[in-house]
């Protein structure tokens, strides 16, 4: 599996992007060395790709196949269809209850089985959930430090309208998938969708 290596402030720094997207609290006292230089409109185009990319930690081909499905939905645009899409994946609906203090150790607690949809265990971070679902911590997992821990660095964290849970009961259901009005990601996805229908 591919894994990017550069340092999270980095990518974020040159990125143009504030690290709390990613759950990370830490901010890098550099500046951009970008400032200043006038990007194209290729280059907007592209970072606003890697941007939501990095966001969600998708990499190319997938993100592609997010954007092919997107843009053969009737409904929508097909934008707002791909941001609804990456938002539904079930490491960031882990996140976004707060059963994960990053959206890259959500993407673990998947991995290694902690998490259930509807009483079903998933290990699969790219599982797309859905209206009615109902996302839980599995029971032996729910007493680890791992998560004693999670849970109070998390508490102050606001679970989205879309979802309603509690980071108490390990516990949240998916009230409705999420508008793109709901999703406060700092993406634009019209240059997404300009940048792969040239």
């Amino acid at each position: 599996m591919a894994i990017n290596r550069v340092p999270v402030l980095k990518r974020c720094r040159s990125l143009g992007l504030d690290p709390t997207y990613l759950g990370i609290d830490k901010h890098s006292r550099r500046k951009s060395e970008r400032m200043g230089k006038k990007m194209s409109e290729y280059g907007l185009q592209l970072r606003e790709k890697q941007k939501a990319k990095f966001i969600y930690g998708v990499l190319e081909k997938p993100f592609r196949n997010y954007y092919e499905k997107a843009s053969r939905m009737t409904k929508g645009t097909v934008g707002d269809n791909l941001m609804v899409m990456l938002e539904s994946r079930l490491d960031n609906v882990v996140f976004r209850l707060g059963f994960a203090r990053t959206r890259m150790e959500a993407r673990q607690i998947v991995d290694h089985k902690h998490i259930t949809v509807n009483g079903k265990t998933i290990n699969i971070p790219s599982y797309l959930i859905s209206a009615g679902d109902v996302i839980a911590v599995k029971e032996k997992a729910q007493s680890s430090p791992l998560f004693k821990n999670v849970i109070e660095t998390t508490a102050g964290r606001v679970v989205p309208e879309w979802l309603d849970g509690g980071k108490e009961t390990f516990e949240g259901t998916v009230k409705q998938l999420p508008t793109r009005e709901m999703i406060d990601v700092p993406v634009n996805e019209v240059l997404i969708v300009e940048l792969y229908s040239k």
